[in-house]
């Protein structure tokens, strides 16, 4: 399956993985300048909620282009046991 963006969705996306981009450099800039631990970790756990959410939202249009290729008929021979498999494999590799 090819993974497509549009619009809203591919704006969004983008946003948040670049928010994420931003915060890793701000606590590497952190660690480098000897800030404080809780400072360290609170914009670590900001980086990663950023990143999940971004992945979450991948995951998202990729079901849903998914579900509408299916009900074109456009499945590539997968079973629809075979893609509910491998997109609850890609939810758990966000957990």
């Amino acid at each position: 399956m090819e993974l497509q963006f549009e619009g809203d969705d591919l704006k969004s996306v983008l946003n948040r993985l670049r928010r994420a981009q931003g915060q890793i450099s701000g606590v590497i800039r952190m660690i480098e300048e000897g800030r404080d631990c809780e400072d360290v970790v609170t914009q670590l756990a900001a980086a990663s909620r950023a990143l999940d959410r971004a992945g979450f939202a991948i995951i998202a249009t990729g079901l849903q282009q998914c579900l509408t290729d299916t009900e074109k008929g456009r499945d590539n021979g997968e079973t629809t046991e075979q893609m509910k498999a491998r997109l609850e494999k890609l939810f758990l590799s966000l957990a």
